[in-house]
């Protein structure tokens, strides 16, 4: 069976995407073009790669790395590849902190529960998780992050409602950050793509 996809052209198109928003220094280093490839057929729906490459198209993707390696960048880019232009919304764990103080308990709603008053389902990459700290509300303490994913967990067995992250925390950090409860939850939720630790900041 021939696939319909070119993966050699989709990273070329790729990098010319890249250029074309984030200027002529931007490029696809040959280490990546693995990852890539498991990317785009994860947002190509290529259900032939997919299985060769061990992925699963109903999970999330979960994307580590070091800091600097692109995760970011990347995942802003392979979102145009997805046939039916899904609206992925690209999310700093950062800005949601920031939410929580000013809107409360409202901002875990809002990316969970109220994922469904809208007519599309929305479909969050949840970026840089860890950044943020445990905050206060009224003097309550919460793990802002840790209940929006476990309300994202439980969208995704009622309603197959994917998620994705990117982080640069290996699996121990987030088990220490979140607890084993999140940990055993993201295993369930995701496929693990990652980078490798020994990459440069290309941010240099």
């Amino acid at each position: 069976m021939q696939n319909p996809y070119n993966y050699d052209k989709a990273i070329i198109q790729l990098e010319n995407k890249g250029i074309e928003l984030y200027g002529k220094h931007f490029k696809v280093f040959e280490d990546d073009k693995d990852l890539l490839r498991k990317l785009l057929c994860y947002f190509l729906h290529d259900t032939l790669v997919a299985s060769q490459l061990n992925v699963n198209l109903d999970k999330g993707i979960l994307l580590t790395g070091p800091v600097g390696c692109g995760k970011t960048t990347l995942m802003s880019l392979v979102r145009f590849f997805e046939p039916t232009q899904s609206r992925l919304i690209i999310k700093s764990c950062r800005e949601i902190s920031f939410e929580f103080i000013k809107e409360g308990y409202e901002t875990i709603h809002k990316y969970s529960r109220n994922s469904f008053q809208s007519f599309v389902p929305k479909t969050y990459c949840f970026d840089d998780l860890g950044i943020e700290n445990n905050l206060k509300y009224y003097g309550n303490e919460c793990n802002v992050m840790g209940e929006i994913l476990l309300s994202r967990y439980d969208l995704f067995v009622s309603r197959k409602l994917v998620t994705h992250i990117t982080t640069n925390l290996s699996a121990s950090e987030i088990e220490a950050t979140y607890g084993n409860r999140i940990r055993s939850r993201m295993r369930e939720m995701f496929n693990l793509f990652s980078f490798d630790k020994s990459v440069n900041d290309k941010r240099a």
